[in-house]
């Protein structure tokens, strides 16, 4: 390595880790304009000019260029800024986690989760927290698995609430999502459902039929699925990693699926399967979320999701991450053992409403 490269890592390794800095390299990397991260920051916008030519002038590398009437960042403002956001998530972790420690507070907890999850557990592991831990500060942000990951590695949150879609039983049990540093609890395994339009007892359905509740599948006399029946139809695809899943299950039932729209709002899914323009498949979590009355539903055999609190690091953990968990965990098996209301059919065109199993 010669002298001038020594030179420039030493200014690096000495005067990189000035974290005001660093918080207005983010911000700049997060908005894209000095104008909205001096905003964030409560700055005036002359402070954060100054500091990002500090932190060009300390590092010895350029950091952002002009463009057009606004900047962006160079490739070493994107590399210095990416590691910026970890370092930071890294030290207000830290300060959380010592104040907790000191006693100060109950403690602060960022948690990243999945809509339906959100719309479920969460509230409700929230709420247990609330009463538990008047001073707890719990932070929530809707993400999708992929987004809550990488949220979690950069250090915005402290636990990404995810899910994996698995076939039949996982032997040695289910597993956590792999990952580097990545550490996880199971919080709930649910079923998946075939969603159909409600059909009225006249025309009855035979798509679907009773089970005969085998070990690990649907209980005795809840409805099954039988995917190959709707072969010929239109589907309707959600997430990346639910289409996987979707075109997975149907490819087992021996077919392609014609998929036809492609939304991850499970509630637009249900309007449209009740509109007639599709079908799909939704797990337990959206439907408990949110229920369309003129839809039904039937257990894919052997189809399940997992969810997973997932955490990065070593442990110990801090209290609030640990009572996040065990509150999901127990939200998560107090919504599985509450009874489901039935389907309520709707009545086809002209029919009388009748309400089925």
């Amino acid at each position: 390595m010669d002298l001038m490269t020594n030179k420039f890592v030493s200014s690096i390794v000495v005067n990189m880790l000035d974290v005001t800095r660093l918080r207005v390299l983010v911000a700049v990397a997060r908005h894209g304009s000095v104008t909205a991260a001096a905003r964030e920051l409560n700055y005036a916008q002359p402070s954060v000019s100054h500091h990002l030519a500090r932190l060009e002038a300390e590092t010895g590398v350029r950091l952002i260029q002009r463009a057009g009437r606004g900047i962006r960042l160079t490739e070493a403002g994107r590399l210095l800024a990416d590691r910026a956001a970890e370092i930071l998530g890294r030290l207000d972790a830290a300060e959380n986690e010592l104040a907790a420690h000191a006693g100060l507070s109950a403690g602060r907890v960022r948690l990243a989760a999945f809509p339906s999850a959100l719309g479920t557990i969460v509230p409700a592991a929230a709420a247990m927290l609330r009463t538990e831990y008047p001073g707890m500060d719990v932070r929530l942000t809707e993400a999708e698995p992929p987004e809550a990951l990488r949220m979690l590695r950069a250090g915005y949150i402290d636990v990404a609430l995810v899910f994996r879609h698995v076939q039949g039983a996982v032997p040695g049990g289910p597993e956590a999502p792999e990952g580097s540093g990545m550490r996880g609890r199971l919080v709930l395994d649910e079923p998946v459902h075939l969603v159909t339009r409600a059909r009225s007892s006249a025309e009855g359905d035979h798509a679907v039929g009773p089970a005969d509740g085998p070990a690990g599948g649907p209980a005795a006399g809840q409805e099954v699925a039988d995917l190959a029946r709707y072969a010929g139809r239109r589907w309707i695809a959600g997430c990346d990693r639910c289409r996987v899943h979707l075109i997975t299950q149907c490819s087992l039932a021996g077919f392609s699926p014609k998929i036809a729209f492609t939304t991850d709002d499970y509630v637009a899914v249900q309007a449209l399967v009740a509109s007639g323009l599709g079908v799909a498949t939704l797990p337990d979590l959206a439907l408990r979320a949110a229920r369309h009355p003129a839809i039904r539903t039937a257990e894919l055999p052997g189809a399940r999701r997992h969810v997973f609190a997932l955490q990065y690091g070593e442990p110990p953990d801090s209290p609030a991450t640990i009572r996040l968990i065990d509150a999901l965990c127990s939200a998560a098996a107090t919504l599985t053992m509450t009874i489901a209301r039935p389907d309520r059919v709707a009545p086809a065109a002209g029919a009388p409403e009748v309400v089925g199993p």
